[in-house]
């Protein structure tokens, strides 16, 4: 730990596994304060399970052991009310929101052909993983102008930069992330606040962080869960899986002031697959 989020307070979306506990871990390793937010059940039209709330509690745990100060709020982003209600309880407990990772996100309904998509599929991955990271965007932005500091980070996907097969809901998501992320940069440099999206590649599910994107993703193209790994792998010019602390130090770096000069960025972590 060398202390490089020391007095900062940062607000994590989709906490409970994954990527969201990843980052959390570390950013309390190097000594931010954090509120971590997650939906914490289950949500019809969402085909496989959500992190729980068992999951979110772990998370906290494990930052707490590192030091951190910790807020637990479940929270759908899905709702304006709620997300309000997160960021005003996490603003009275902290004093002030530093750091915001956008993180929360689905993949499926996926694997369908676009005119195949339902209407109501189609609106849950917009409202999840593109509208969900406006209204936190809302309810932060505000805040961070006013006292001219804060560094948002939006976690998108290389879906956010090309087209995959089958996966148009969720490519259309990341793409408007990505275009989300340089607009509010633009709105907010003058204020000192920052805007950046990360694009992940294929991540690891990782047993540690219970993360099971990669997983899902596979069932959705009918890929064999059992070898979806070696097949993913086939596509990395550096012949490996991208891990979750790989995400998260780019992360880490986002929300530290050695990137205080980084707005409108888009940054993959993708192992080169987007370079192709």
């Amino acid at each position: 730990m060398t202390g490089r989020l020391n007095g900062k307070t940062a607000l994590i979306t989709g906490a409970a596994r994954g990527l969201g506990r990843a980052t959390a871990v570390a950013f309390a390793r190097e000594g931010a304060d954090l509120a971590l937010l997650d939906v914490a059940e289950s949500l019809p039209g969402v085909p496989y399970p959500l992190g729980s709330a068992s999951q979110l509690e772990h998370t906290a745990d494990l930052c707490r052991k590192e030091g951190a100060a910790v807020l637990v709020h479940h929270t759908d982003i899905r709702h304006l009310d709620q997300v309000q209600d997160a960021v005003d309880s996490a603003a009275a407990r902290f004093g002030h929101l530093d750091v915001l990772v956008n993180n929360a996100g689905i993949a499926a309904p996926s694997g369908k052909a676009a005119h195949e998509i339902e209407e109501d599929e189609w609106q849950l991955m917009l409202d999840v993983d593109l509208s969900g990271a406006w209204r936190l965007i809302r309810c932060v932005g505000g805040l961070m102008a006013r006292r001219r500091t804060g560094s948002i980070i939006n976690i998108a996907s290389t879906a956010g930069l090309v087209g995959y097969r089958h996966f148009a809901g969720y490519v259309a998501a990341k793409h408007g992330l990505v275009g989300l992320t340089k607009a509010a940069a633009l709105d907010y440099g003058p204020h000192k606040v920052r805007v950046n999206a990360l694009c992940p590649g294929s991540v690891r599910d990782a047993p540690h962080v219970e993360g099971r994107m990669l997983a899902e993703i596979a069932r959705s193209l009918d890929v064999p869960v059992d070898e979806h790994e070696q097949i993913f792998m086939r596509d990395q010019p550096m012949n490996a899986l991208v891990e979750p602390e790989d995400v998260a130090g780019s992360a880490l770096w986002l929300a530290s002031d050695e990137s205080r000069q980084v707005t409108g960025a888009v940054i993959t972590v993708d192992g080169g697959f987007s370079a192709r």
